[in-house]
């Protein structure tokens, strides 16, 4: 039996300006005021922060039920946001914003927190319209004419190649497959360079052929053959020729991502125009592009690398010969700031279309556009679970193909129900103290948890609801929380299966490295799951090693799955000015995909760890990130690939964001110097468009180019914009422990 852990941690933290800005003011003042400026203490944090409260006002206090019910009707009216000029102190703030955070709305206070604001949009971390001295601030972070020369002659540099081709610093892999040099070189007549393709297609036509005549690819087409997909080869290739847009749906496990941009890649060559084709298919993570463009090499009976490539941030596999690309969407969005026009890309692939990230949303905007002036372009949608009709109509009708999965049946078993077969207790803090009685009665409602919020309302009666479980379950159930995994429970179900159920893979869905790792170390000490004779246990994770990361694809003996219901979504924590990932529950059409992992040879069976109640309460589909974050660097984007109006261009969008949410994005580039009054991008905002950076940590390692202190901008921007260096070995975690700390140095004695 086989034993198998998933999960997806990402961070990506911006800083906050306003606080980068206060900080350079309180060095600028105390330097430029002499010695006896230090008399007044600022280097003292207690006296600072009491001089600072004393320079803020006096500090009101919260009325609750008045903010509560001012806020119900903001929610419930049609005006967009309140706007308060009262300082409250950062408790008050903090009340204020946990009472937003549970009615769904967003809070910020501006102005040193003399203004506070409720909108029902992201709020961005400046508003130039509710600063007191907007018209001095203004001419305060303008760069002075001198200073751009600097920023210019620091930062000058060659014109980037295309990033999906290859940028400046990567290994010769990732340079840009060519044709023979004769195909190439301007000195060759058109009609030499049209024999080098032919030989070229030909050259690969006879490889492609020879590879297939071998026992292993024989084998592997056997078993091609087998995948729902094949049966819908003929039709999916006909409509791709006949439609320059095609929308695919399709169960998990029907081949779809393996063997669709397959079918694409062996008809091109077949019929001899492989030296045209050149085909890229987009992935929302990395561990997918890498992962899945090894296994198409395989069936193919190829090496990574040759017709078949990937390339991600920092990282590719390619070379002259490459036909199939897998890649990010965010790589592929680098290259069209360099190639609006995607000249040489013969079909393009966008798969997990439903997930609905930003980068996805934006691609799919361009590429609306894009099509009209690229009739040659042919253009796919796949997804697993997909509101089909509405990226249809979003292409004008476009046709569509639903791809069936496999016909095993998997059975689904609820939190109630594990509970009730693994005799498995779920303690709560509050039971040391409360006794017997039942804790979620008196404890705070979990905030900005609708779900869990919803579970442990008063109006759902446990004894009522669930009368047919035992008084064991019935208490567990009153002391379950959905605020955070109990990874008891998890073990227990996996020794559960183990026990009773027969041999296949358990596959399980958690949130992150953190609970990956503390799984395994429960899994470690378990007398019957941590006997490494019976038991193969195999994390799986984005900042593991590269090589470690082969499994993203559907794994064909995985019988068991266990959903812990909760994935990292991106969020923005307008008090704390920082966006970041945290665990949110997923939508039913994800529950549904994680569901299809289950039941490939057999029938299978899905471990729900919430109760029922909570999965028919979710949302059919998750919600798209261009509706719940910041558009600030979204909005850069736009301006750099010369799409018009930020407004305007976003107005298109398949759910366009708010326009208060899209005024905000734009006043904080304005503020921050990257846009001009006209909308238009300044010289620092074209700096900030070839950084793959939150705009504001882009426009501090500028600065610290400018005022000569670089090392330590880069070392912040990094902590704050990129995953941690570390990677992750199994079963090394020792090792790998003693290595961060020996980068801490004398910084970090009392670690042990």
């Amino acid at each position: 039996m086989m034993l198998r852990g998933y999960g997806v941690l990402c961070a990506c933290r911006s800083l906050s300006h306003s606080r980068f800005d206060i900080a350079f003011r309180l060095h600028t003042t105390m330097s430029s005021r002499g010695p006896n400026f230090r008399e007044q203490r600022w280097w003292d944090p207690v006296w600072r922060a009491e001089r600072l409260k004393q320079m803020s006002g006096p500090i009101e206090k919260v009325d609750e039920n008045e903010w509560w019910n001012r806020m119900n009707r903001l929610r419930e009216g049609g005006q967009q946001e309140l706007v308060v000029k009262k300082n409250y102190g950062r408790e008050g703030e903090q009340i204020l914003s946990d009472m937003a955070r549970q009615l769904g709305l967003h809070f910020h206070a501006y102005n040193k927190g003399k203004i506070v604001v409720v909108s029902k949009v992201p709020l961005p971390d400046y508003r130039a319209d509710l600063d007191e001295r907007h018209g001095s601030t203004q001419n305060e972070i303008k760069m002075s004419t001198e200073t751009e020369k600097r920023v210019e002659n620091l930062l000058a540099k060659s014109k980037e190649t295309p990033y999906v081709n290859g940028s400046s610093g990567e290994s010769s892999q990732t340079t840009k497959p060519s044709l023979p040099a004769a195909s190439t070189s301007k000195s060759n007549s058109a009609a030499q360079a049209d024999v080098e393709k032919e030989n070229f297609s030909m050259e690969l036509r006879k490889l492609q052929n020879a590879k297939k005549a071998t026992p292993s690819a024989k084998a592997m087409q056997s078993f091609r053959e087998k995948l729902p997909a094949y049966k819908v080869k003929d039709r999916f290739l006909e409509a791709v020729a006949k439609n320059q847009v095609l929308v695919v749906s399709g169960e998990t496990g029907c081949g779809k991502t393996t063997q669709l941009p397959q079918f694409i890649l062996e008809e091109e060559i077949s019929h001899l125009r492989g030296a045209d084709c050149n085909i890229i298919c987009t992935q929302p993570r990395r561990i997918s592009a890498i992962s899945v463009a090894a296994r198409i090499a395989s069936e193919r009976g190829e090496s990574l690398g040759e017709t078949v490539g990937y390339q991600i941030r920092l990282e590719a596999k390619r070379s002259a010969q490459t036909r199939l690309l897998f890649c990010t969407t965010g790589v592929l969005l680098r290259r069209l700031v360099q190639e609006p026009e995607l000249c040489g890309v013969s079909h393009l692939l966008v798969d997990e279309i439903h997930e609905r990230g930003m980068n996805e949303d934006f691609l799919i905007i361009i590429l609306r556009d894009l099509l009209p002036r690229r009739p040659d372009l042919r253009l796919i949608l796949m997804s697993a679970t997909i509101n089909a009709d509405l990226f249809s109509k979003y292409f004008g009708n476009a046709p569509t193909i639903h791809i069936p999965g496999l016909t095993f049946p998997v059975a689904e078993v609820y939190l109630e129900d594990i509970l009730e077969k693994t005799r498995y207790s779920i303690k709560s803090e509050y039971d040391n103290f409360q006794g017997n009685s039942r804790r979620r009665r008196k404890q705070p409602l979990s905030k900005n948890d609708p779900l869990t919020e919803m579970f442990e309302a008063r109006e759902v009666d446990i004894d009522s609801q669930y009368k047919s479980y035992s008084m064991s379950t019935r208490q567990s159930l009153e002391s379950w929380s959905g605020a955070q995994l109990d990874l008891g429970l998890v073990e227990a179900t996996i020794e559960y299966i183990c026990r009773h159920e027969g041999d296949g893979a358990i596959l399980v869905f958690l949130t992150g490295w953190d609970e990956i790792s503390k799984l395994l170390d429960k899994i470690k000490g378990n007398n019957l799951l941590g006997n490494p004779n019976k038991f193969l246990v195999l994390p799986l994770h984005g900042s593991m090693p590269t090589v470690n990361q082969q499994s993203s694809i559907t794994i064909d003996d995985v019988v068991y799955v266990i959903d812990c219901g909760k994935a990292k979504e991106t969020s923005y924590d307008a008090l704390n000015k920082l966006a970041c990932l945290l665990p949110s529950w997923i939508s039913k059409a994800s529950a549904h995909q994680r569901r299809g992992r289950a039941g490939r040879v057999q029938p299978g069976v899905c471990y729900r760890l919430y109760p029922k109640m909570i999965h028919d309460a979710m949302i059919q589909y998750q919600l798209p990130e261009i509706l719940r974050t910041p558009l600030q660097e979204l909005c850069l984007n736009i301006k750099s690939l010369q799409l018009g109006a930020v407004a305007s261009f976003l107005a298109k969008a398949l759910q366009p964001p708010d326009a208060l949410a899209v005024q905000n994005a734009i006043e904080l580039l304005k503020t921050i110097g990257a846009l001009d009054e006209l909308e238009e991008l300044t010289p620092l905002g074209r700096h900030l468009c070839t950084l793959p950076l939150d705009p504001n940590i882009g426009k501090m390692l500028l600065m610290g180019s400018v005022f000569q202190c670089l090392d330590p901008a880069l070392t912040i921007a990094s902590a704050l914009a990129h995953r941690d260096p570390f990677v992750l070995p199994m079963n090394r975690k020792e090792e790998a422990d003693a290595a961060k700390r020996s980068f801490a140095g004398d910084s970090c004695r009392s670690l042990k």
